[in-house]
């Protein structure tokens, strides 16, 4: 959803941010497990797939995802909004919006 497009949510032992068309290629790794795509109901898609699939997520006007980044040291200052996308990538939040 195009609404969190420049968000950053920061907590103290993580970062939510939107799931943008760098975080795909670790995405699609993680989603080469078949046990992971079992535990998430979803179904193996090409690297290709995952590039629409993640643009198809950023435009979805019901939806926002986020990808969550650890903050090893919870103390370290964020210096700027990219400095967060430094961070390592360690799962995902979807957030489904009904009328």
């Amino acid at each position: 959803m195009r609404l969190n497009e420049f968000t950053a949510i920061i907590g103290q032992k993580v970062v939510l941010v939107p799931y943008r068309s760098e975080h795909v290629e670790q995405y699609h790794k993680w989603m080469q497990d078949p046990e992971l795509l079992e535990l998430t109901a979803s179904e193996p898609l090409s690297f290709e797939e995952e590039m629409d699939m993640q643009r198809k997520w950023r435009d979805d006007a019901d939806k926002l995802t986020f990808i969550i980044l650890a903050r090893a040291n919870p103390g370290l200052v964020v210096t700027s909004p990219n400095s967060v996308y430094e961070l390592p990538m360690i799962g995902d939040v979807n957030l489904f919006l009904k009328d």
